[in-house]
């Protein structure tokens, strides 16, 4: 699927309860998993201990932070939609947002949007957009909710 061009609130809002599109898909590996634990000084065993991982985790492998996982998203929502003539773009929060289940590290992972719901707040853009984080070969997403932007359209 190809990005999709914005150019305006209207033609946002001819999308809405559309399939926006997917991502490319992203792998996770241990480095990644490493620098997030540096950044947000949370070197918990289970991302960053790969043999401690090996033994004692259920899962026989490291996995990515939650937060890491939803830290992908702005990377892998720019690659779907593309919004021009606009001021500003400010994330404005997150609803019914779920992890599902963990990404093992190594796995690939990409986002899926749909237009949830689109207002004009006087001349401001509120764009909310269901995602789904999936993980390559399995049923159940990472992480699913709604994230919600503000664009200030010129």
């Amino acid at each position: 699927m190809a990005k999709l061009i914005i150019n305006s609130y209207e033609e946002f809002a001819s999308h809405l309860g559309e399939r926006l599109g997917e991502s490319e898909w992203l792998q996770v590996d241990q480095e990644r998993i490493n620098k997030f634990a540096d950044a947000t000084l949370d070197p918990q065993w289970i991302h960053v201990d790969v043999e401690r991982a090996k033994v004692e985790s259920p899962y026989h492998s490291t996995i990515a932070h939650g937060y890491l996982t939803l830290s992908l998203l702005p990377y892998m929502w720019q690659q779907i939609v593309e919004v021009h003539n606009i001021k500003m773009l400010v994330n404005y929060g997150m609803d019914e947002m779920r992890f599902g289940q963990p990404v093992i590290t190594g796995s690939r992972v990409r986002l899926v949007t749909t237009l949830h719901d689109i207002q004009n707040l006087r001349g401001i853009c509120k764009a909310s957009i269901k995602f789904d984080i999936e993980i390559e070969g399995q049923r159940k997403p990472a992480l699913s909710g709604i994230a919600t932007f503000l664009y200030y359209f010129n």
